[in-house]
């Protein structure tokens, strides 16, 4: 084949190396298993770059999809359930699903209402970061849900990158005021308060002050 993809024919390999060489080209071998082997005349150096930027714009599109995964008992106490829900709460702003899983252990495996609830409730804490994906269903002596985030992950990071230099330009605002104000506080100098001694009251007005 030649530059263009035009049909040359079937030629000897040394007059191929020739035509490759006139044209200033490479002679590319693409299907070998042919009978016979297929080969075009191209610019491999060219050839090789425009697939590496065709395969790095394809990983760039590419949504990585990632599943975190948060265990909780079917009793856990109100403490341990705000911590696990924050967890939750960064995992869905990030663009990330999230499996919940409940671990029934002794006579709780008998009361599988139990974790159908904690799992209602965490859904409906979380609503406007997640949705219910998969709904709760039991898997042997646990209860599984999956959430998914209502971002997409291309979005989170954009939030959190822009949260992100937010919060740097605040504490370059906030270090520019203080340098400003300790400039000022050494401009002015330092300013000696005398405090004024007053007279000592008499207590005994026999004594003479």
């Amino acid at each position: 084949m030649g530059p263009n993809g035009e049909t040359v024919g079937i030629v000897p390999t040394d007059q191929a190396l020739k035509l490759a060489q006139e044209a200033d080209l490479d002679l590319v071998e693409i299907a070998p298993q042919g009978k016979p082997p297929v080969c075009k005349l191209m610019d491999y150096g060219k050839f090789k770059y425009e697939n590496a930027q065709k395969a790095r714009e394809a990983r760039r599109n590419q949504t990585n999809v990632i599943i975190k995964e948060m265990k909780l008992r079917p009793k856990i106490d109100a403490h341990d359930y705000e911590t696990k829900k924050g967890h939750v709460v960064r995992f869905l702003k990030a663009g990330d699903k999230v499996k919940i899983t409940i671990m029934f252990r002794g006579r709780e495996q008998h009361r599988p209402e139990l974790g159908f609830r904690l799992l209602q409730r965490l859904a409906e804490d979380v609503t406007e970061l997640g949705f219910v994906e998969s709904a709760p269903k039991q898997d042997g002596r646990n209860m599984i849900m999956v959430l998914g985030p209502h971002k997409k992950k291309a979005e989170a990071k954009v939030e959190q990158k822009a949260a992100k230099e937010e919060r740097a330009a605040e504490r370059a605002a906030e270090a520019a005021a203080e340098h400003e104000e300790r400039a000022a506080a050494r401009a002015a100098g330092p300013v000696a308060q005398k405090k004024e001694r007053g007279r000592s009251e008499n207590l005994d007005p026999e004594i003479e002050a």
